[in-house]
């Protein structure tokens, strides 16, 4: 079974795309470790760098709105999973992208704007030393001097789709 939660990757942007999540010349690759290396090489933001640090610490990814817009393809979930993030929170995905993240056992949790936006101001406190833990329907972040839990809800089937492991093994479990 996945764990889910650890120190968290802000990309305080919308509209990051799958193409930047792992560029198009990368969808070739038909096994998942093959993309490892190239998670987030074309996303554009001051101050990220996709060769960062980030790369061997963080496993939670916090965003914006409309996060993996663009390509409906399975690659831009499976690079987020071999760099061990099984979990991004977002004030919204493309559906697509959304699902794809469920049927690989992976959360995509929704929040409301307002509560993205506070997470971000307590990330600027202690954004390197940020880290969350899921824990069913809550979602407990800390930081240097300090934390603070958000509710979260997800339908039942993604979450048992999430427990199985993912689409096949939810289906090999039941049919």
């Amino acid at each position: 079974m996945k764990t889910f939660g650890g120190p968290v990757l802000f990309l305080d942007r919308s509209d990051i795309n799958t193409d930047e999540i792992i560029p198009a010349k990368y969808l070739t690759e038909v096994k998942k470790e093959a993309l490892k290396p190239y998670l987030l090489e074309d996303l554009k933001m001051d101050g990220f760098n996709p060769a960062g640090s980030w790369r061997s610490s963080s496993r939670v990814v916090v965003t914006r709105s409309n996060f993996g817009c663009g390509s409906s393809r399975e690659h831009a979930p499976w690079a987020l999973e071999v760099n061990d993030i099984t979990c991004v929170i977002a004030v919204s995905y493309a559906r697509i992208f959304r699902q794809n993240m469920f049927n690989g056992g992976m959360l995509a949790i929704e929040l409301p704007e307002s509560t993205v936006n506070e997470i971000f101001e307590l990330g600027k406190n202690g954004a390197l030393g940020c880290a969350v833990e899921v824990d069913k329907s809550k979602l407990i972040f800390s930081w240097n001097g300090g934390s603070k839990e958000f509710d979260f809800s997800i339908s039942d089937f993604d979450r048992a789709l999430v427990k199985a492991g993912g689409w096949v093994e939810f289906a090999d479990a039941r049919y």
